[in-house]
């Protein structure tokens, strides 16, 4: 038997690739959005661009790491794939957002709240001060860009395990 036939690629270096790509889509994405002026204007379009992307990429992944293997893949290989995609994408976009949020426009997240706080006010006239206040605490915990780093590798981490696990049931050879 050959060599190469029984070596099994790694799946931490295949997701490697597919994870920077995935994560460095959503940072188009999100320049994108934020130089046209879509990201204050919420927009929720340009992020579903990536959500669409984001099951694609993974199943690709996931059928190339099998075709890579000699067309051999277990459901833990298709998982480990999938989901270390989900995670390198994320941590690459949550790289991204802290230097954004840091270094490129400090000030952006306060005009979000501002933005929001104004769009509150339109949709629900008779809000009180009370209520508003109340949930501007709330967007202000999430506008934190640690904390919305946090959602999102845990959010990507869970899609990518739902997606790889439906790709690996489907493409299972063993």
């Amino acid at each position: 038997m050959d060599i190469m036939e029984t070596e099994k690629f790694p799946p931490g270096k295949f997701a490697m690739n597919y994870g920077v790509i995935l994560g460095l889509i959503m940072v188009v994405i999100s320049v994108l959005t934020y130089v046209t002026g879509l990201a204050l204007e919420g927009a929720q379009w340009p992020p579903a661009i990536y959500y669409l992307v984001f099951p694609i990429v993974i199943f690709y992944a996931i059928s190339q790491y099998k075709k890579r293997n000699a067309n051999i893949l277990s459901l833990s290989d298709a998982l480990k794939v999938g989901v270390l995609i989900g995670v390198i994408s994320a941590v690459v976009f949550v790289i991204y957002s802290l230097i954004f949020s840091y270094v490129i426009d400090p000030d952006f997240v306060n005009q979000m709240m501002d933005v929001t706080k104004d769009k509150m006010l339109v949709e629900n006239p008779e809000m009180t001060q009370e209520m508003l206040d109340q949930s501007m605490k709330f967007v202000e915990m999430f506008a934190n860009p640690w904390i919305m780093g946090a959602i999102w590798v845990a959010m990507s981490s869970l899609f990518a395990l739902i997606y790889s696990l439906i790709a690996g049931l489907i493409m299972k050879t063993q």
